[in-house]
């Protein structure tokens, strides 16, 4: 296997990452689906990003670009070889069955039908590779009297409730300005096909993952179904207040910053009262549980708000640290690229890119001791690794210049 860019000499999936020798092959776009895969190839495993020959993944020209250089993709396509192929044709079909062969993983999320009708379904695939595990996501699910609509993360948004419940009580319904159903079903898949792969270390047999869009973030809404069915509450929208503590908000400091305070533990809200000169209001009967508070809110924070509307946010924070309360301040990307706790923790790596230079952008997700994950190297150019690639399959250079001749590749 010929050396990537980035890894030191060392072939692409053989970091010391705990997936390393995992082969993923990444069919997806926008955005659940690579997200995914970008999270398996962190932590080792060799990710071969599959694109169009003629129309590369459109993350490459999503938001803010540099040089041409589209910088989403920089952050999404990390740690992925890049191929091209275009599956519709015989020779872009045989070549991918050639490869999921040998592959453990395939993310994918064309609407449901599309591999079928290509005849790269799991029929064909599994028939391939029957250890393979097919990670299908889409916005509705493979079945159902949705399945067929096309979909991204905000209709999830829309339909779980999570728009319902978000925004002002007198405003409209609000949505996230990010792709925040997609960042938590790309997690979500992530997780899945370790239990698929899991689950084919006890029985031999891959299988697939239908992962709905609309699902994940149902989940991440907690009790809210559970709250209806019993009780049937429909939590309303209550701006930055919870419905469960008091005080709960963001404040403006003397100086026109913002900190966000949550008194979730008791003890913590008894000690922010204390803290801005009301304890007797810890004293009141409705203080002593988190629903009596949030009926109060209005008080709480009023006394809370006023008392931080006098102090600069450093003044502030320090107050709060000195009597264990919590609070935090509210930054824009440009404090959270010099916040000392991310710095600390590395949560922002810089990663050398041929084509832009230094870059820093989100570490890997989390931290372990013995087998880290790593940026082996940020996204890489549409096809770069196209014949590498196909010769690791088997494909002798004149069959690989067949292939691009007939435009599969």
């Amino acid at each position: 296997m010929t050396a990537a860019p980035g890894t030191g000499g060392r072939p692409a999936g053989t970091a010391h990452g705990p997936l390393t020798g995992l082969r993923v092959l990444d069919l997806a776009t926008l955005f659940a689906g690579p997200l995914a895969a970008t999270l398996l190839g962190d932590f080792g495993a060799d990710v071969v990003k599959v694109e169009h020959p003629r129309r590369p993944d459109p993350s490459r020209g999503h938001g803010p670009a540099k040089d041409g250089q589209g910088l989403w993709w920089k952050l999404l396509g990390r740690n992925k070889r890049t191929l091209t192929l275009d599956l519709r044709t015989d020779g872009g079909r045989e070549a991918l069955l050639r490869l999921a062969a040998g592959a453990d993983v395939v993310v994918e999320n064309f609407r449901p039908g599309t591999l079928e009708r290509w005849g790269l379904g799991w029929e064909e695939l599994s028939a391939a590779n029957p250890r393979l595990v097919l990670a299908r996501v889409t916005a509705f699910g493979q079945f159902g009297p949705y399945a067929h609509r096309p979909g991204f993360g905000t209709l999830a948004e829309a339909m779980s409730g999570f728009a319902a419940i978000t925004g002002e009580p007198d405003g409209p319904p609000t949505l996230p300005p990010f792709g925040l159903a997609d960042s938590i079903a790309g997690i979500a898949c992530a997780y899945a096909v370790m239990a698929a792969l899991a689950g084919r270390d006890r029985t031999g047999e891959g299988q697939v993952v239908d992962l709905a869009l609309i699902e994940p973030i149902l989940t991440a809404l907690g009790p809210h179904p559970l709250w209806y069915d019993q009780l049937g509450h429909v939590q309303p929208r209550t701006g930055n207040r919870s419905v469960n503590n008091a005080p709960r908000n963001t404040y403006r400091t003397a100086d026109g910053s913002w900190v966000a305070v949550s008194t979730s533990a008791q003890s913590v809200a008894e000690r922010v009262m204390a803290l801005v000169g009301r304890p007797a209001l810890a004293k009141e009967p409705w203080f002593a549980d988190g629903a009596g508070r949030a009926a109060h809110a209005d008080e709480l924070d009023e006394a809370l708000g006023s008392w931080i509307a006098r102090h600069t946010r450093d003044d502030v924070l320090a107050a709060f640290d000195k009597a264990e309360a919590a609070v935090a301040p509210v930054q824009d990307v440009r404090e959270v690229m010099t916040d000392p706790q991310y710095a600390a923790l590395g949560t922002l790596a810089e990663v050398d890119d041929p084509e832009l230079g230094p870059l820093r952008m989100q570490n890997v997700l989390f931290r372990l001791t013995g087998t880290p994950g790593a940026i082996r190297w940020s996204g890489r150019a549409h096809g770069a690794d196209t014949d590498t690639v196909l010769a690791e399959a088997g494909y002798a250079p004149a069959e690989v210049a067949a292939l691009r001749a007939a435009g599969a590749v």
